[in-house]
């Protein structure tokens, strides 16, 4: 750290106890430190020492509009390379991440999302008629279940059968390896490359039965042929070439089919679990939401995602000194735009901690104050599809059953590894649909 740096103020707690309260109460951490010290404040964590939170609208912008050769958001990725792998799109910075992101930004817009939503339908009404009706039962699971198989479906593009079986069983226990809050404290302290490097809670086995069927998966769909008549994520990748005329090697493909599966399974399952949750504990709001209010589902989708987000900070490392905010930041601190503390600015969402959908039909998303999807030149390839894929399971599950709460008491937030919970998981209570309430061929939020 240089003489000149100036650092925002922050706890003076030493850094192991940072970490537990970090790990364990993050919203309280967040919550106190925003009430003491304002729009910047500083911690100390391993490996990202220090990290300078920020939620002021300002330097959230110059954060997310900055030089990526300044602003590293891969090197500040690092705890994600035990599972991701190197060559994952979110462990890249500089010209191989912006090669890899113009490799598959084709596959999540235009009209091919659209060719999804058949798909995610199908699944979801799957799911739905295994769900049992009146019974009080965590809404997370099933949103897991859903949003894997969607996200198989349309990356791998296979149909039932051992193929998909296989690869969906492999994927379930490497995906719940990555969701274990205790296994997140282990990496943190012990660092990713000693975890890569050794078997910890099963890691090393869970990963490699993973690989096999997806490195299995790419040579199958290089040696088929057809890839341009498939629309499934993989055949796209396989044929996309940089500028120079290169593939992307089996290994890039792995990572960055791995990160699709990761980044798309969990953190959108959970988005729905406190959709449903939040909506059954607002009945003015489900009632306006089944009366097949197009505008009001997108708002639905966005409250929730504001409310909630599933992700509360990202980060980027500075490979050079930087002012932020009135302070002087050196080379090598962490500065982390904080979601969750913009998306509770009075100044910017009136009583923030009020499940309100109108609000954005009165104010629509702020660039750099609406940050579920992160920012600038790191925002999340797959936000449309994750939208969509809320709207299509929504919309669907309303067109099916009714919903209600189970208890009075709404759930609270709790970590689980890098993603943000309902504490019970989302419990809710499914009941049957009035006869010929909101049919599919009439209810406009349906083909949203």
């Amino acid at each position: 750290m240089t003489r000149d740096a100036v650092l925002p103020p922050g706890p003076r707690v030493p850094v192991p106890l940072q970490t537990v309260a970090w790990i364990v109460r993050a919203p309280e951490v967040m919550d106190a430190c925003a009430r003491r010290y304002g729009g910047a404040f500083t911690m100390r964590l391993p490996r990202l020492d220090p990290l300078v939170f920020v939620s002021d609208p300002e330097d959230v912008k110059a954060v997310f509009t900055g030089s990526a050769e300044l602003l590293h958001a891969g090197e500040a990725n690092e705890l994600l390379e035990p599972i991701l792998g190197s060559e994952s799109i979110l462990l890249l910075d500089e010209q191989r991440h912006l090669r890899q992101r113009k490799l598959m930004l084709p596959a999540f817009h235009g009209d091919r999302l659209k060719r999804y939503r058949d798909q995610m339908r199908a699944v979801t009404e799957a799911e739905l008629a295994r769900w049992p009706r009146g019974l009080s039962e965590p809404a997370r699971p099933r949103m897991q279940d859903i949003t894997l198989e969607i996200i198989m479906r349309t990356v791998f593009g296979l149909e039932e059968g051992e193929r998909l079986a296989r690869l969906r069983s492999a994927l379930k226990g490497l995906l719940e390896w990555t969701t274990a809050r205790r296994r997140l404290f282990v990496a943190i302290v012990a660092g990713p490359k000693r975890v890569s490097q050794s078997d910890v809670f099963g890691l090393t086995k869970a990963r490699a039965a993973a690989d096999e069927l997806i490195f299995d998966e790419i040579r199958r769909r290089s040696e088929e042929g057809g890839l341009a008549e498939r629309e499934d994520v993989l055949s796209m990748l396989l044929q996309a070439r940089d500028e120079e005329g290169r593939p992307m090697t089996p290994v890039e493909l792995r990572d960055e089919l791995m990160t699709l599966l990761v980044a798309g399974h969990e953190t959108t399952a959970t988005a729905l679990a406190w959709a449903v949750e939040q909506l059954a504990r607002h009945p003015e709001a489900l009632a306006r939401l089944e009366g097949g209010e197009e505008e009001y589902l997108d708002a639905v989708v966005q409250e929730t995602l504001r409310l909630r987000p599933v992700i509360v900070v990202v980060v980027r490392r500075l490979t050079e000194a930087m002012e932020l905010g009135g302070y002087s930041l050196p080379a090598g601190s962490n500065v982390a735009p904080c979601i969750y503390l913009m998306h509770r600015r009075p100044e910017i969402y009136p009583d923030p901690e009020a499940f309100r959908p109108e609000r954005f039909l009165e104010t629509p998303p702020g660039t750099y104050t609406w940050l579920p999807f992160g920012g600038g030149i790191r925002r999340c390839l797959g936000a449309q599809f994750a939208q969509m894929e809320m709207k299509v399971v929504l919309s669907t599950l309303l067109e099916n059953a009714r919903l209600r709460p189970t208890t009075a008491r709404p759930e609270r937030a709790i970590r689980r590894a890098i993603t943000f919970v309902p504490d019970r998981g989302g419990e809710i209570v499914l009941d049957e649909a009035p006869a010929g309430r909101l049919a599919a061929a009439a209810h406009p939020s349906a083909r949203a």
